[in-house]
C-alpha cells in the first residue's frame, strides 16, 4: 500500500485502510497547523488578557473569508494533478506542479493587498467591541503579510496529498510549530507585544514551513519535480484548475462570510462571551481538520481512481470514508465535551468565559461528526471532476440556512444556544442533498455509464 517514501498506490488493494493511513498524517499536520493559532490564543489568554485573547479570537472568521477562496484553488491542483498521476500523463503533471506554485505566490501577494487595505473597515462592519479592534486590527495586518508563505504552503501540501505522500507536510509542520511556540512565548513574555507578537511568531513560522515543503518539490524527482527557476502558468491547466478549485474557493469564501455574520452575532453578547466562543472554536478547529482529513482522501482517491478509469472502487471509497468520519467524529467530540473545562482553562482561567465556550462546545462540537459526513459526500463529487454542483449545494444547505437563521430564530430567540444551532441543522440538510446528487451522478457520470 505504502513505500518508505510515505506515497500511497491508491487505485489498488484496501481502501478502509489506505484511507485511515493517507489521512492520519494529514491529519496531525492540519493539527499542527492549528497549533499556530492556538498557540497564539493561549499565550496571549493567559499573558495578556481577556481583551487580547478576544481580539486574535475575533479575527478568525475573517481570515478565513478572505483566504478560503484561494485556499480553495489548491482543491483544483490537488484534482488536477491526482488525475495526470492516475492516468500516466508526466508532461500534464509538470504543468499542474509548476501553475499550481505560480498561483500560490500570485495569491499570496493579492492577499497581501487585501488584508492592509480592509482588515479595519471590515473588523467595525463585524460589531468587533470598541476595546478589542485596535488589537484586531494590527494582529491581522501581520498576518495577511504571510500570506504567500501559507499559499506556498497550501498547494504544495495540496500537491503532495494528490501523490499520497502525506508525511513529509507532518515533519515540517512539526518543525514550524515548535518554533512557532517558541517566538509566542519570546515575542510576548520577553518582549512584551502582546498581539503582534503572536502574529509575527506564526508569520515565521508559516514562512519555515513553505520553505521546506517548496525545497522538498525542488529536489523530489519524477513528474513532481518543481523547478523554481522556471515557474510558469500552462493556460489550459490553469483554466481546468479554476475550473475545480473556483467554485470550492467561493463555496469556502461564502461559508465564511455566514460565519463572519455568526460572529458579529457573537460580538453582540460582549468580549467575555466573544472570548469564550474564540477559546472553543479554536478547541473545535482540532476536531474539524480530524474530520477535514478524511475529506482530503476522498478527493484524492476517487481522483486517482477516475484517471486510472477504475469506477467500481469509487462506492467503496464513499462508505468506508462514510464510516471512518462518523467513528472519528463522534469520537473525539465526546472527548472534547468530557474535557471541556480542562480544555478551556488552557485558553482562560476566567469562569464566565470557560462557560460560554462550554456552551459552543456542546452545540458544535459534539455533533461535528456530521460536518465529517457533509464534506465526505462532497469530497466525492469534486474528485469526480464536478465543481458547480457541490458548491452550490453546500451555499444553499449551509450558507444561506445560516443567513436566514440569523434572520429569523435567532432575532426572535438571541441566545448564544439558538445560534449555535444553526451549524447543527445546516449540516444534516447539506449531506442529505449532498448524498442525493452523489446518487444521482452515478448514474450520468461517462465513467459509471462505460461500466454499463
Amino acid at each position: 500500500m505504502s513505500g518508505k517514501s510515505g506515497k500511497f498506490d491508491m487505485c489498488s488493494g484496501p481502501i478502509l485502510p489506505g484511507i485511515i493511513a493517507f489521512s492520519v498524517p494529514l491529519m496531525l499536520s492540519s493539527w499542527l497547523q492549528l497549533l499556530f493559532n492556538a498557540a497564539d490564543v493561549i499565550v496571549v489568554g493567559h499573558f495578556a488578557g481577556n481583551e487580547s485573547l478576544a481580539a486574535v479570537g475575533a479575527t478568525t472568521a475573517l481570515v478565513n473569508l478572505l483566504t478560503n477562496l484561494f485556499i480553495g484553488l489548491s482543491i483544483g491542483a490537488n484534482v488536477m494533478t491526482a488525475l495526470t498521476l492516475g492516468s500516466g500523463n508526466d508532461k500534464g503533471t509538470q504543468d499542474n506542479v509548476h501553475t499550481a506554485v505560480t498561483l500560490s505566490l500570485i495569491s499570496g501577494v493579492a492577499l497581501i493587498v487585501i488584508g492592509l487595505l480592509f482588515t479595519r473597515p471590515l473588523l467595525i462592519w463585524m460589531d468587533t467591541p470598541e476595546d478589542v479592534l485596535d488589537k484586531a486590527s494590527r494582529y491581522l495586518k501581520i498576518i495577511f503579510v504571510g500570506m504567500p508563505a501559507n499559499m506556498a504552503y497550501n498547494f504544495g501540501s495540496a500537491i503532495l496529498r494528490s501523490t499520497g505522500e502525506t508525511r513529509k507536510p507532518l515533519y515540517y509542520l512539526s518543525v514550524a510549530g515548535v518554533l512557532n511556540i517558541a517566538l509566542n512565548l519570546f515575542f510576548v513574555i520577553v518582549l512584551h507585544m502582546d498581539v503582534a507578537g503572536v502574529a509575527l511568531a506564526t508569520i515565521l513560522s508559516q514562512t519555515l514551513s513553505a520553505l521546506l515543503i517548496l525545497r522538498y518539490l525542488s529536489h523530489t524527482e519524477g513528474p513532481c519535480h518543481l523547478n523554481l527557476r522556471k515557474l510558469y502558468i500552462q493556460p489550459m491547466r490553469l483554466r481546468r484548475m479554476l475550473h475545480i478549485g473556483l467554485p470550492a474557493g467561493i463555496q469556502s469564501a461564502l461559508f465564511s462570510f455566514s460565519n463572519v455574520l455568526i460572529q458579529s452575532a457573537i460580538n453582540s453578547f460582549g468580549s467575555v462571551i466573544v472570548a469564550g466562543s474564540s477559546a472553543a472554536a479554536s478547541i473545535e478547529n482540532f476536531v474539524y481538520m480530524a474530520t477535514n482529513s478524511v475529506h482530503q482522501a476522498t478527493v484524492s482517491f476517487t481522483s486517482q481512481n477516475v484517471g486510472a478509469k477504475k469506477p467500481e472502487r469509487i462506492g467503496e471509497i464513499l462508505h468506508c470514508a462514510l464510516g471512518y468520519v462518523t467513528v472519528l467524529g463522534l469520537t473525539l467530540g465526546l472527548l472534547v465535551n468530557l474535557f471541556s473545562a480542562q480544555l478551556l482553562s488552557a485558553y482562560s482561567s476566567d469562569a464566565d468565559v470557560i462557560a460560554a465556550g462550554q456552551i459552543r462546545l456542546l452545540w458544535i462540537c459534539a455533533p461535528y461528526f456530521l460536518c465529517g459526513v457533509m464534506e465526505t459526500v462532497m469530497g466525492i463529487m469534486r474528485g469526480l471532476g464536478y465543481a458547480i454542483t457541490p458548491m452550490l449545494v453546500a451555499l444553499s444547505g449551509a450558507c444561506l440556512f445560516r443567513i436566514v437563521w440569523l434572520a429569523t430564530a435567532f432575532s426572535w430567540f438571541p441566545t448564544q444556544q439558538v445560534l449555535y444551532s444553526s451549524y447543527l441543522i445546516s449540516w444534516i440538510l447539506t449531506s442529505f442533498i449532498h448524498y442525493m446528487t452523489y446518487l444521482y451522478a452515478r448514474r450520468h457520470h461517462p465513467l459509471f455509464r462505460q461500466v454499463k
